[in-house]
C-alpha cells in the first residue's frame, strides 16, 4: 500500500515535469477525456472491436432509469445475472454459462480501475458501483479483452462514470419509492480554465424491500487538469458507506410453498462495507501518433458481517427458541442459536499500469500497437469473532490470518489493417503471481482453537494469447471473429488449508472461440449474431458458502464445454417510416449449453457427472424492450425478461431438498415499466417506474443456504433538476 502511495506521488512530480516543457504552440494536441474506456472506438459503434461487445450510452441509461444495476445487465445478450437482495447491491454476473457468483468470472473496472476485494486472490465483488450514478456502461466478452486481466474467461465490464462538464452545472435527483425505498443524488461539476472537477453524493436506504433494509452513503470526486498542450490529469477520489441486514440464510422449502416469501428470519445479521478509493489516470501524447497512459491507483475495501448461528438439526444445542418452517419434515425446519460470528475481512491493493499506444503505417495500411505493462500488490486480513448472542458486539477471537499477493503482467496487442475491410488484432498477456497464506488462530479437527504461525506459499503464471479479425463488407455490415486464452488464478484461502497444506489447485484455464455478425443497416435497425464455444481444460468449481458448497474450499472440476449463440436486434419503427415519434423494439436472447466434458466421480454412489448441466446456468436467457419517444418530450419504456429453469448442484437433482438448498429452479418471467417527462424551460424531469409489474414470487436463487425469492413488485417516483 505504501509502494501504491508513493507511485501516485512519483507520478505526481513528474506530470508537474512535463508541464514545464510542452508549452510550445508547435506541439499542439488534443486532449482526451479523462476516463479509460476498454472499447477503443470513440463513436461506440463496434466496428473495430474484434470480438462480440456492447455499449450503454447515455440517452439509454437515462430510459432505463434503474434502481439497480441489474436492470441493465440483462439488457445484454449472453449474461446472466441473478438476484440477491434484489437492488444489485452485490451483483452476481455470470457470462455464457459461467458461475454468476459474486461475479468472480468476470473482470469488474470503473473507469478502467480494478474495483474487486483482491482482483487476483479474492475477486468477489462485495462492493458493486452504483448503476444510477453512472453515464454509460461497457462489456467485451471475446478477444478484445486480451490486455486486461487477471480474468479473461467470462468478459470485462467497465463502469463508466460522466468526466467534468464544460461549463457550470448542479444536479439534484431524488426517487421514492415502495420498502420505504429513497435515493438521493446531489452533484456539481464545472470547468475553469485548464481544470475541471465533477463532484457527487449520492444516498440511498431501504425499510425493507423484499426481506432487505440498507443505507448507503456515496461521495465521488473526479478532476481533469490539462497541464500544457501534450498530457493530461485525471484524479478521482471515493468514499463508500454501506449497512445493510444482508444474510447468508434463506428460505426452507415448505416456507416457500406455504408462502413465507419475505420473512425476515435473522434480523440481527448486519453487513458493513466501506471502501476508500484514490486513482490518477496521465495521458502524454509524445507526438501525433504515439501516446503514453500510465494509470496508479490505490484502494481499501473492509467487509465485516454479523451472522446468527443456526442449525437443520433440531437436536443442536445452545437454540434461542425461534424457529422457522415446517418442524413435521426432517431438514425442513431453521433453528436458530443463541450466537453470532462476525466474518471480518479487509481489503488493500495498489497497482500501476503504463501503456503506449502507436499509430503506425505499414506499407500504406494503418496499424496500431499498445504495450504495457501493470503491477499490484493485494492483501486480505481475515478474523472471526464469535459472540454469545445473535446481537453482540464483540465476542472471542477464534481465527486470525492474513493473505498477501504480489502479480506483475506485461501485455503487447496489434491491429493490423491488411485493406479497407480487413483488420486483425493479435494480442499475448504474461500472468504471474505469488501469493501466501499466513495463519494465526484457527480451529483444528477436535473443536479447539489453536495459535499458531503456519505460512504457505504459492506460485502461479501464464501466457495467454489471443487472435481476431473484423472484416467490413461495407459501413453497414461486419464479420468478426477469434480465440483467446481464458485465465483466472486460483482463490488463495482455497489453495492453502489451515494446516498449510497446499492444494493442488491449478489456475483456470480455457480456450475461448466466438464468430459473428454485427450490422447497423441505417438509423433504425441494427443487430447481432455471435456463436461462441468455451473449452475448459481445468474448471475450478466453488464449494464456498456463499456458492451454496460446504465451505470447504475448491476443487478442480476438470473439462466444461460451453457451447452457444447470442443476438440482439433493435428495430426503431419511428425513424424507419419517416416519423417524428420514436416507436422501438430491442431484444436479445442467449443459448448456453454448458456441461462436465470429462469423467468426474462424485458422493458415495460415484455418480458420474460427464454430461450433467454445471450449476447456474440456465440454457435460455431473453430479455424484450418496447419503447416510445415523444418529440415533446415522453419517454416510455416496458421490458421483460426471461430466464430458463437452471439446476442449483453439479448432481441435476430436480427434486427439492428440505431446506431448499438443492433442487431444479423453475423458470421465471419478469416485466418492468419505466416513463420520463422532461420539461426543457425548466430543466425537470419527473419520472415513473414499476419493477416487477406482475408481482411474481420466483425462485432467483438456493443459495448461500436456502431459496431467496426475487423482489416483489415496487413502485418509484422521481424528479431530477439542473440548475
Amino acid at each position: 500500500m505504501k509502494a501504491a502511495i508513493l507511485l501516485l506521488f512519483s507520478i505526481t512530480l513528474s506530470l508537474n515535469h512535463s508541464h514545464a516543457q510542452v508549452t510550445g504552440a508547435d506541439s499542439l494536441i488534443q486532449i482526451e477525456a479523462s476516463e479509460i474506456t476498454i472499447i477503443a472506438q470513440k463513436d461506440h459503434l463496434l466496428s473495430g472491436v474484434p470480438g462480440s461487445a456492447a455499449y450503454i450510452n447515455p440517452a439509454e441509461m437515462r430510459r432505463i432509469n434503474p434502481i439497480s444495476g441489474n436492470e441493465v445487465f440483462r439488457k445484454l445478450p449472453g449474461v446472466n445475472v441473478v438476484d440477491e437482495e434484489g437492488l444489485g447491491l452485490r451483483a452476481n454476473i455470470g457470462i455464457r454459462g459461467l458461475d454468476p457468483d459474486r461475479s468472480a468470472n468476470v473482470l469488474v473496472l470503473e473507469d478502467g480501475i480494478p474495483v474487486q476485494l483482491n482482483p487476483y486472490g479474492e475477486p468477489e465483488l462485495y462492493y458493486t458501483p452504483s448503476m444510477d450514478r453512472m453515464s454509460a456502461l461497457e462489456i467485451v466478452k471475446g478477444s478484445g479483452q486480451i490486455m486486461f486481466g487477471p480474468r479473461t474467461i467470462g468478459g470485462v465490464v467497465n463502469y463508466i462514470t460522466a468526466d467534468p462538464p464544460g461549463t457550470s452545472e448542479t444536479s439534484l435527483a431524488i426517487n421514492r419509492g415502495s420498502g420505504g425505498f429513497f435515493g438521493g443524488r446531489l452533484g456539481y461539476g464545472t470547468t475553469l480554465g485548464n481544470t475541471g472537477m465533477a463532484v457527487q453524493y449520492q444516498y440511498k436506504q431501504a425499510d425493507q424491500i423484499g426481506v432487505t433494509g440498507f443505507n448507503v452513503h456515496d461521495l465521488n470526486a473526479k478532476f481533469r487538469f490539462i497541464l500544457g498542450h501534450k498530457a493530461s490529469l485525471g484524479l478521482k477520489i471515493q468514499l463508500y458507506d454501506e449497512t445493510s441486514n444482508a444474510t447468508y440464510i434463506g428460505l426452507t422449502q415448505p416456507m416457500f410453498e406455504h408462502g413465507e416469501y419475505y420473512t425476515v428470519m435473522a434480523p440481527d445479521d448486519q453487513l458493513k462495507v466501506r471502501r476508500y478509493a484514490l486513482n490518477a489516470t496521465h495521458k502524454y501524447f509524445i507526438s501525433k501518433n504515439l501516446k503514453l497512459t500510465t494509470l496508479a491507483y490505490t484502494y481499501t475495501t473492509s467487509r465485516n458481517w454479523r451472522r446468527q448461528g443456526f442449525s437443520v438439526n433440531p437436536n443442536t444445542a445452545n437454540q434461542t427458541g425461534i424457529i422457522w418452517g415446517d418442524t413435521n419434515i426432517p431438514g425442513g425446519a431453521v433453528f436458530m442459536l443463541n450466537e453470532t460470528l462476525y466474518r471480518n475481512r479487509g481489503f488493500m491493493v495498489g497497482g500501476a499500469e503504463t501503456k503506449l499506444t502507436w499509430d503506425y503505417t505499414l506499407g500504406r495500411q494503418k496499424s496500431q500497437m499498445d504495450v504495457g505493462v501493470r503491477v499490484l500488490s493485494e492483501q486480505a486480513r481475515e478474523q472471526e469473532v464469535l459472540g454469545k448472542r445473535p446481537d453482540a458486539l464483540s465476542g472471542t477471537l477464534v481465527r486470525d490470518e492474513v493473505r498477501p499477493g504480489l502479480a506483475w503482467s506485461g501485455f503487447i496487442q496489434n491491429k493490423f489493417s491488411l485493406g479497407k475491410q480487413l483488420s486483425i488484432t493479435t494480442g499475448l498477456r504474461v500472468e504471474d503471481y505469488h501469493f501466501e497464506r499466513s495463519i494465526y488462530l484457527y480451529k483444528n479437527s477436535s473443536g479447539a482453537y489453536r495459535d499458531t504461525n503456519i505460512t504457505a506459499p504459492s506460485h502461479v503464471s501464464a501466457l495467454i494469447p489471443g487472435l481476431g479479425f473484423n472484416y467490413n463488407f461495407n459501413k453497414k455490415v461486419t464479420i468478426f471473429g477469434g480465440f483467446h486464452k481464458g485465465f483466472a488464478p486460483p482463490a488463495i484461502k482455497n489453495s492453502v488449508s489451515t494446516a498449510g497444506e497446499v492444494f493442488p489447485l491449478d489456475a483456470q484455464e480455457s480456450w475461448n472461440y466466438e464468430l459473428g455478425i454485427r450490422s447497423v443497416l441505417s438509423e433504425s435497425v441494427e443487430g447481432e449474431l455471435t456463436g461462441f464455444f468455451l473449452d475448459f481444460d481445468k474448471q475450478v468449481i466453488p464449494a464456498s458458502e456463499s456458492s451454496g458448497g460446504s465451505g470447504s474450499g475448491y476443487t478442480n472440476a476438470g473439462r466444461t464445454k460451453h457451447l452457444g449463440a447470442e443476438a440482439s436486434l433493435r428495430i426503431d419503427f419511428g425513424k424507419l417510416f419517416g416519423s417524428t415519434y420514436s416507436i422501438y423494439w430491442q431484444g436479445n436472447a442467449t443459448y448456453a449449453q454448458a456441461t462436465y466434458n470429462s469423467d468426474r466421480y462424485v458422493g458415495v454412489d460415484l455418480v458420474n457427472l460427464k454430461g450433467n448441466k454445471l450449476p447456474y446456468a440456465p440454457e435460455w436467457l431473453s430479455t424484450q424492450t418496447i419503447g416510445f419517444i415523444a418529440p415533446w418530450n415522453l419517454e416510455f419504456q416496458m421490458s421483460s425478461s426471461y430466464v430458463s429453469s437452471q439446476f442449483s448442484n453439479d448432481l441435476n437433482t430436480s427434486e427439492p431438498s428440505p431446506d431448499g438448498r438443492i433442487g431444479k429452479i423453475p423458470a421465471y418471467f419478469v416485466a418492468d415499466v419505466s416513463m420520463r417527462y422532461h420539461i426543457p424551460v425548466w430543466k425537470i424531469s419527473v419520472s415513473g417506474s414499476v419493477k416487477n409489474l406482475t408481482d411474481e414470487r420466483y425462485i432467483a436463487s438456493r443459495r448461500p443456504q436456502g431459496i431467496k425469492v426475487g423482489i416483489p413488485q415496487m413502485f418509484v417516483v422521481g424528479l431530477e433538476k439542473t440548475f
